[in-house]
């Protein structure tokens, strides 16, 4: 029988109540699956593809501790796609200077420190008293007594966690802890690609700015034309002011887009976490697009290594287990108090044999009426783990939404920059053929305002375009939580 009490304790310190989060094992590795994520022709579909990406969810590790900058090179390499130094160095600074990012790590180390202090209530609590005080009090016929006391002890409570109350706060505290960590990891990814989509933007702008200085050039030349023409009595003065004209609108874009490089420099400079200032330039958007590799088809459980999908999950697996802390509630508490100490009169008395105190008890305490409060609690707790596995659930029917529309552009881009690569060679050659009639007087300025004005527009257009399929590119890498290669993801 002796044998057998400390057999049952240690079966009932092994249980904890509430349901536990079970997460289904990791699909093979080597499953061969890859399913191309598109646009899903129903709801159902992609609820479908909901129990797929939850199936491949990797484990989390709740109990241990989480490196603060686990995921900040895989997001740097991953930029090597776009081949450009210059926005690689960008990345690191932004990632080590800017500010929402030092904010989110310190709350990733709040967030451990409270994980952290959820264990505590699982070892004994022990407080050392000291007190001086001066006593009188009356003893009936004996009449009063008066009396110095000097009292030195250490005050132990311990609530013995049987039925795994306890343990079940602590889980919920280290889950906690991996959803802070994993909005660590969306805020940081989210800066890399508001950094590239901001630098290719700016890229974009040089490209306007430099097309736009270009045309007001050739147009600047075809008005010295034009006067030397009309001074000739070749052409009648409505054909200089409309070519006047014509100068006016490339001089106005040249303005424009100055002020927009300055601005969107200045924002670039915002997100590296620095004063405002000029932004150093890597390589043409031209030879960044040229180099670019995008696959067409993706898996699905790609989106599995998203943050704001672990953070769901985490925070799903938070909430469960705090179901077992309000079951916990509702059931006995063990208790466990005692003191030890010494008690004199003066302090040569304190610590011999005759002056020492203690007390030790043991205890259980069961709520019997609470109003309904614990039991309402406990359908609260509930409740909120139903809220929690919804918004799972949604945040990755949003995650393919997006997987796909970042999929689709990517693809449509590329086929709208071949297209317009095509017409801008077409126009550049029907521009050079209109200068050459118009100067030999086969044909009118029409004609040649038309060639420019299409000219002109379509540049702009393709330099538009190679900004989309880069932003396109980084919109996938962010819809996938920075990578779309499993040897990425194995990294992460």
């Amino acid at each position: 029988m002796r044998k057998a009490i400390p057999l049952l304790l240690v079966l009932l310190a092994a249980c904890a109540v509430g349901p536990s989060y079970e997460r289904p094992e990791v699909a093979p590795a080597d499953s061969g699956q890859h399913v191309a994520i598109r646009t899903p022709d129903s709801v159902q579909a992609k609820l479908d593809t909901v129990v797929q990406v939850r199936d491949s969810l990797l484990k989390l590790k709740a109990e241990q501790p989480v490196d603060l900058k686990s995921g900040a090179s895989a997001d740097v390499a991953w930029l090597n796609l776009l081949q450009d130094t210059v926005l690689v160095q960008l990345v690191r600074r932004a990632v080590v200077n800017n500010r929402d990012i030092q904010l989110a790590m310190a709350r990733v180390r709040e967030a451990h420190a409270l994980a952290g202090a959820a264990k505590g209530p699982l070892y004994p609590q022990l407080y050392g008293v000291g007190a001086a005080s001066t006593n009188q009090v009356v003893f009936g016929t004996f009449g009063t007594q008066k009396y110095d006391a000097l009292i030195v002890q250490a005050n132990l409570q311990w609530e013995i966690d049987f039925l795994g109350g306890i343990r079940r706060s602590v889980q919920a505290a280290n889950f906690d802890a991996v959803a802070v960590q994993e909005g660590e990891n969306a805020v940081r990814l989210t800066l890399v690609a508001d950094v590239a989509t901001a630098y290719v933007e700016l890229r974009e702008l040089d490209d306007d700015l430099a097309i736009s200085l270009s045309t007001l050039e050739s147009r600047r030349e075809t008005l010295r034309i034009a006067r030397r023409r009309y001074e000739q009595g070749l052409i009648s003065e409505l054909d200089v002011r409309q070519f006047e004209a014509e100068v006016a609108g490339p001089a106005a874009a040249v303005a424009f887009y100055t002020r927009a490089v300055s601005q969107k420099e200045n924002q670039l400079r915002v997100l590296l976490g620095e004063g405002p200032g000029e932004i150093p330039r890597g390589l043409p958007l031209v030879d960044v697009v040229r180099g670019l590799n995008v696959p067409d088809s993706l898996p699905s459980t790609l989106v599995s290594q998203r943050p704001d999908v672990k953070r769901a999950d985490a925070a799903a697996a938070a909430s469960n287990a705090r179901i077992g802390v309000a079951i916990a509630n509702r059931l006995p508490k063990f208790l466990v108090t005692g003191s030890y100490g010494t008690q004199a009169t003066g302090t040569i008395w304190l610590f011999r044999s005759s002056t020492e105190t203690y007390l030790l008890q043991g205890g259980i305490s069961l709520p019997l009426f609470t109003g309904g409060r614990l039991v309402n609690e406990q359908r609260a707790a509930v409740a909120r783990a139903d809220q929690f596995r919804s918004n799972y659930e949604q945040t990755v029917l949003v995650a393919l939404s997006e997987v796909s529309d970042a999929l689709v552009g990517v693809r449509t881009s590329r086929d709208q920059a071949a297209a317009l690569d095509l017409q801008v060679g077409a126009l550049e050659r029907a521009q050079a053929l209109a200068t050459m009639r118009y100067q030999a007087g086969l044909s009118s300025y029409l004609d040649l305002l038309d060639a420019q004005r299409a000219l002109y527009t379509a540049q702009l257009a393709q330099a538009q375009t190679r900004r989309l399929r880069l932003v396109s590119a980084v919109q996938l890498y962010k819809a996938l939580g920075g990578s779309w290669t499993q040897e990425t993801q194995a990294q992460n």
